[in-house]
């Protein structure tokens, strides 16, 4: 697998339009639902963290391949 910098910058740039969209589009709505994650216990968000990451590394691998 030959990846390039320039594919790790383009995917992190999608990254960061993706995380602008909620609160670009509805603000408040991000304010709630930042101050739910911000109630949730350290084992819940790496819970969350976690699985996150394991979908995105099969979503990743289901692309490339």
């Amino acid at each position: 697998m030959n990846l390039a910098w320039g594919d790790l910058f383009a995917g992190l740039s999608i990254l960061m339009v993706l995380e602008g969209l909620l609160p670009f589009l509805n603000p408040g709505g991000a304010k709630r639902v930042f101050a739910q994650l911000a109630a949730l216990s350290e084992r819940d968000l790496r819970v969350g963290g976690l699985v996150s990451m394991l979908v995105g590394l099969v979503v990743l691998f289901l692309v490339r391949s």
